[in-house]
């Protein structure tokens, strides 16, 4: 029902008649389980003004990545898809840095007319990391980054709203900071699922209405926030009138909205066979070699999209294409081995959780992505044969008093056998020497991969990785269960917290004090090794050196000292020694 008249058009909607409305909607809809809460009887919050926050803007100005740089990180989590990281770094940095520069300008930002936008087709097979690649970036950028599947679209029909709710979904990422969403990613998965069949004869809105609905947003549109068949966003607007006396109208522009989407892409190949079959035939023409699935997908064109159920339109709005690898056997086996991968670091934290530390063997590692790779599921393999081979330790041991143990070759290929041992202390005494071989030997590693990665480490969080660092990092890392970076910004943590202890010690006794560098890192590894809290070691501090430091100020005026670590395990020592050369 519509109420119109010349008063409503001088005065505005009257807020009961649409409170009645909106009440008699949700009776038939709720069947009486939903109220009205009249904003009126509310207490009384800060005025709506549909204005935004201005760190979304900020965020903008302070990107500064660089393509290699990206690169550098996802090479921290990603194995191989060398071609994949370059395409999506170079593109995604380029994107943003543009979008930096023009914020950034003294003049009115200018726009290009028919402004074109790097969106991104990612093919290939499932379980090769094509989602994991874009959740790193968005982590990383600092980005609002929303993900969906095509086929919940093609669910609907020919109904664009929908995909307009991913925009509003990047607006609640962003924690209703319009500016920052505007700048966000629009992830969309299995987007091959919304081609029209070839096989199918006539119109079919529900895959083609998909593809068209996505136009405008891939392109530039303005996408309002509120949705007239939502009776959440009625109540606010009415919440926002009666506070106000205003409408508010808040739109997103998805000028500078990414959006990359994937697929496996299932039977293109074929639709590429044909075509270059067809361009092998005639006199002089020669015939085409029998190609890998992988090659066939990297020589596709646009045409070959388009023969595969795509609008030209729509295949026009994605410029960018990027066909990623297969992954081998050795590749999953360098998955698990990455420091970084999920997969492991879940396992060792649902053993964690129960106070048990787990180690995996190299050749445990191998069996494990061996069994993957015949699952013919790419990455996702490893995951379900490691929670089967190991479902049923985690089943008994939380029971017993298993703290510990090694998961080798032996515990994959005879699992009761072991876990029996395991549970009625058989062999104690070798599965202890086991399971510390495997822990020295992945502590050794971890220390290479520092060793070789600590330029990338050090610049990034403003912490020198000296080799005792190093190795103080590895042990922190192996006796944890955290990624290689959360390990590095806690011994920082550790590092600031003696530079604070030095702060500390003048405020509260005018004196002073300077860590050297290797009593910084004895400090560091009493932190690590007995979990020292800061007063615990300034109550020492003041205990063994207070009284003689504070001999020497007032007999010379000297308050500035330097301690070594040597200072710190013997301060008897270093007390006379230092009273001796300063008081003469």
């Amino acid at each position: 029902m519509t109420y119109h008249n010349e008063a409503n058009e001088a005065t505005g909607p009257d807020p009961k008649k649409i409170e009645k409305e909106l009440g008699e909607f949700l009776n038939k809809k709720f069947g009486g389980s939903v109220k009205i809460l009249t904003p009126s009887i509310q207490p009384q919050q800060e005025i709506i003004t549909g204005t935004t926050p201005a760190s979304g803007k900020k965020k903008l100005i302070d990107f500064n990545i660089k393509p290699s740089e990206l690169i550098s990180y996802l090479d921290q989590y990603v194995v191989r898809q060398d071609k994949a990281k370059s395409v999506l770094a170079t593109k995604i940095c380029t994107h943003f840095n543009r979008i930096r520069h023009q914020e950034t300008m003294n003049t009115e930002p200018f726009k290009i007319t028919g402004n074109i936008k790097s969106n991104i087709l990612l093919l290939g097979p499932t379980g090769i990391g094509k989602t994991y690649l874009i959740k790193l970036i968005a982590k990383k950028i600092g980005v609002p980054f929303v993900k969906a599947d095509a086929t919940k679209f093609s669910e609907t029909g020919y109904v664009g709203g929908d995909v307009e709710d991913l925009i509003r979904d990047l607006v609640k990422e962003a924690k209703d900071d319009i500016e920052l969403a505007e700048c966000g990613i629009v992830y969309i998965d299995e987007v091959d699922k919304i081609a029209a069949s070839p096989n199918v004869i006539g119109a079919q809105i529900s895959r083609t209405g998909v593809q068209r609905a996505l136009l405008k947003p891939m392109e530039e549109t303005e996408v309002d926030l509120k949705v007239p068949h939502d009776p959440v966003s009625m109540m606010q607007e009415l919440e926002a009138f009666q506070r106000t006396g205003k409408r508010t109208a808040r739109r997103v522009n998805t000028s500078n909205i990414l959006f990359i989407l994937s697929g496996a892409f299932s039977g293109l190949t074929d639709v590429v066979k044909k075509r270059l079959s067809k361009q092998a035939i005639g006199f002089g023409a020669s015939l085409t070699h029998a190609r890998k699935e992988n090659e066939l997908l990297k020589a596709t064109r646009s045409e070959d999209l388009v023969e595969y159920g795509f609008e030209s339109e729509f295949i026009g709005r994605i410029p960018v294409r990027c066909v990623l690898d297969e992954l081998t056997q050795k590749d999953l086996y360098d998955i698990l081995k990455m420091p970084n991968n999920p997969v492991i670091l879940s396992k060792r934290l649902d053993f964690k959780s129960y106070g048990i530390d787990v180690v995996f063997t190299d050749e445990a590692l191998k069996e494990l992505a061996s069994r993957a790779h015949k699952e013919n599921t790419g990455a996702r393999g490893l995951v379900s044969v490691v929670e089967e081979a190991l479902l049923a330790f985690e089943e008994k041991l939380p029971s017993e008093s298993v703290g510990q143990f090694a998961i080798t070759k032996q515990v994959l290929i005879t699992p009761q056998l072991i876990l029996n041992d395991l549970i009625q202390g058989n062999d104690k005494e070798r599965y202890e020497a086991e399971y510390n071989h495997a822990l020295g030997l992945f502590s050794d590693y971890i220390n290479e991969y520092i060793t070789k990665n600590w330029k990338i480490f050090s610049i990034r969080h403003g912490l020198t990785l000296t080799q005792i660092r190093t190795k103080m990092l590895a042990q922190y890392y192996t006796a944890h269960v955290m990624e290689i970076e959360d390990a590095v910004k806690q011994v920082k943590k550790f590092y600031d917290t003696v530079k604070e202890m030095e702060l500390e010690i003048s405020r509260n006794y005018a004196l002073n004090v300077v860590f050297e560098e290797d009593a910084a890192d004895f400090l560091i590894q009493q932190f690590i090794e007995h979990n020292a809290s800061m007063d615990e070691i300034l109550s020492k501090i003041y205990t063994d050196f207070f009284d003689g430091l504070n001999l020497i100020r007032e007999k010379t005026g000297k308050a500035r000292f330097f301690l070594c670590k040597d200072a710190l395990t013997d301060h008897e020592k270093y007390l006379n020694e230092l009273i001796r050369k300063e008081i003469k």
